[in-house]
C-alpha cells in the first residue's frame, strides 16, 4: 500500500501517517494538491489521504483528467457529519476525524484495499488453481490468466503478486479496455512536457510506477496491434521510452496478463501479435467459472454479505438456507462480479434476521427479474417470494411490501433507494444495481418524464 497524505492540519496527519507506516503502509508527504499531483506524477500511489479543508471537490476533476484512478480519503479535526458529508459528496470515499484512532485508520486501509485482495475459495477445483499459482509466483515467468469477465482474474494477479519475491514491491494494474487507445501508450509508458496536448508536466508511466515489483496488464486483447509491438520491445528489453523522450529508460518489472477471450483465436485472426503471446504465456492460470466451483459461492455469498453490511453501516445479516439454494441453483453468467452485486442488493433490501429469498433479485434466461423463486416478466405483479405468502412465519416483511406492486414499480423504488443511499452518485448507484451506467441514466430520464423525483449527485440522503 503506496499512502500519499496530502496536508499538515497541525501534526495530526504526520500521526496519521506514523500509524499507517506501523499497518505496513508507505507513506509519502505532500503541503498542498499541486504538490501532491507532482508526486503521484513521479511516483504514483495507492490511496490519497487528504486534509478536508484543501478542496477536495477540485482535486478529484483533476485527477480524473489525467487519469489517475486512485482512492481519496478526507480527514479532518472533529467529527461534525456535515464536514464528513460534504467531503464524501466532493469525491471522497471515506472520512477519518482526528486526532487519528489507530484501529479507524487500519480499518480505512484494509476497506480501501480488500475489494483487490480478497481471495475466497472453497471449491477443489479453485484450490487446484491457488495451488499452481502459489507453486509459479516465486519464480520471474510472466504469467496469462485467462477466464470468463468477472471470475476474479485481477483477484488471482495480485496473490500471484503477494506470493512472490517482489511481494513488499508496487502491484500496479492497467486495464487496456478502460482507457482510450491513444492514450494507452502514455499510461503505459509515461510521457514528457509538451509531448502532446494536454502533458502539462513529465508523468511516468505504469512500468515506470511498478518498477522493482508487478505490473499487471489487464484485457491485454483489447490494446491496440502498433502497441502490441512496443510493449513486446519493452518485455524483451527491461527499456520503455516516454513518449516524446529522447533516451529510453530501464524498467526491472514481473508482466502478469489477463484475458476474457481465446486469444489463440485472437492470434489466428490477426487481432494479436504470436510473439507477443508467446512471451506473456509462458505460464497460463485459468480461472474457471463461478458455474464450475459451486462450493464456493456460500463462501462468497456470506463474505459479500458482512462486507456489505459493513460497508452501508446495516444489520448483519446471515443467508438463509432457502436463499443460499436458491444462489446455487443460479446459472451466473457474470460469475464473481454479478454475484457480488446480487448479494450488495440483498443486503440493501433484507429486513427481519436473515437475508431471505425475497431479496434475492436475479434474472432469468428471459431477462426477467425474479423475486424469490417466482419469475415475473416486466410489467407483470409481484405475488411475493417461493414457499411463503405475506403471512409467512418467516417474520420478513420484504415480500409483503412488494405484493400488489407491477415489476416496474418496484424497479423504480430500488432505483432511487440506492441513488439516494449512493448520495445521487450515478457510477455507485449502477455499480451496486448491476447495470450499465447508460442503463441507469435511461431509467433516470424515463423516471423524470413521468415526474419522479430524482436525487442530484451530492444531494443529501
Amino acid at each position: 500500500m503506496r499512502l500519499l497524505i496530502v496536508g499538515t492540519l497541525n501534526g495530526q496527519l504526520g500521526a496519521a501517517s506514523q500509524i499507517a507506516i506501523e499497518r505496513g503502509a508507505k507513506v509519502t508527504h505532500a503541503p498542498d494538491i499541486d504538490t501532491a499531483l507532482g508526486t503521484l506524477r513521479t511516483r504514483g500511489a495507492d490511496l490519497l489521504m487528504v486534509e478536508v479543508s484543501l478542496d477536495i471537490p477540485s482535486l478529484i476533476p483533476k485527477l480524473r483528467a489525467e487519469h489517475f484512478s486512485i482512492p481519496v480519503v478526507a480527514c479532518g479535526i472533529g467529527t461534525d457529519p456535515k464536514i464528513a458529508a460534504a467531503a464524501i459528496r466532493g469525491g471522497a470515499k471515506e472520512y477519518i476525524p482526528l486526532p487519528p484512532d489507530a484501529e479507524l485508520i487500519a480499518a480505512v486501509l484494509e476497506a480501501v484495499t480488500e475489494d483487490s485482495q480478497a481471495f475466497i475459495y472453497r471449491d477443489p477445483i479453485m484450490k487446484n488453481v491457488a495451488a499452481l499459482a502459489e507453486q509459479v509466483a516465486p519464480s520471474e515467468a510472466s504469467i496469462m490468466i485467462t477466464g470468463e469477465s468477472g471470475t476474479g482474474k485481477e483477484v488471482m494477479a495480485r496473490f500471484v503478486h503477494q506470493k512472490s519475491r517482489r511481494a513488499n514491491k508496487p502491484f500496479v494494474a492497467v486495464n487496456c479496455a478502460a482507457i482510450p487507445e491513444n492514450l494507452l501508450e502514455s499510461e503505459l509508458f509515461g510521457h514528457e512536457k509538451g509531448a502532446f496536448t494536454g502533458a502539462v508536466a513529465r508523468r511516468i508511466g505504469k512500468f515506470e510506477e511498478a518498477h522493482g515489483g508487478t505490473l499487471l496488464l489487464d484485457e491485454i486483447s483489447e490494446m491496440d496491434v502498433r502497441l502490441q509491438a512496443k510493449l513486446l520491445r519493452a518485455i524483451q528489453e527491461r527499456q520503455i521510452d516516454r513518449v516524446g523522450g529522447a533516451k529510453p529508460v530501464n524498467v526491472n518489472i514481473r508482466i502478469i496478463a489477463t484475458s476474457n477471450r481465446n486469444l489463440q483465436e485472437e492470434v489466428k485472426a490477426g487481432n494479436f501479435r504470436e510473439d507477443l503471446f508467446f512471451r506473456l504465456n509462458v505460464v497460463n492460470l485459468r480461472v474457471p467459472s463461478l458455474r464450475e466451483r459451486p462450493a464456493d459461492i456460500q463462501a462468497l455469498a456470506n463474505h459479500f454479505a458482512k462486507k456489505y453490511a459493513e460497508i452501508n453501516q446495516v444489520q448483519e445479516r446471515t443467508v438463509s438456507d432457502d436463499a443460499m439454494k436458491m444462489l446455487q441453483a443460479h446459472n451466473w453468467q457474470g460469475n464473481v462480479r454479478e454475484l457480488e452485486n446480487t448479494i450488495h442488493r440483498a443486503v440493501l433490501l433484507a429486513t427481519g434476521d436473515e437475508i431471505s429469498t425475497a431479496a434475492i433479485l436475479l434474472p432469468d434466461a428471459s431477462g426477467n427479474i425474479t423475486f424469490g423463486t417466482a419469475p415475473v416478466s416486466n410489467g407483470g405483479n409481484v405475488t411475493g417470494s417461493a414457499g411463503a405468502d405475506s403471512g409467512s412465519a418467516d417474520g420478513d416483511d420484504s415480500a409483503a411490501t412488494m405484493v400488489g406492486k407491477t415489476v416496474a414499480e418496484v424497479e423504480r423504488e430500488l432505483i432511487i433507494d440506492t441513488l439516494k443511499h449512493c448520495l445521487g452518485n450515478r457510477t455507485h448507484a449502477a455499480n451496486i444495481l448491476g447495470i450499465s451506467i447508460r442503463t441507469l441514466r435511461n431509467k433516470l430520464n424515463q423516471y423524470q418524464t413521468e415526474g419522479v423525483s430524482i436525487p442530484q449527485p451530492g444531494a443529501p440522503v
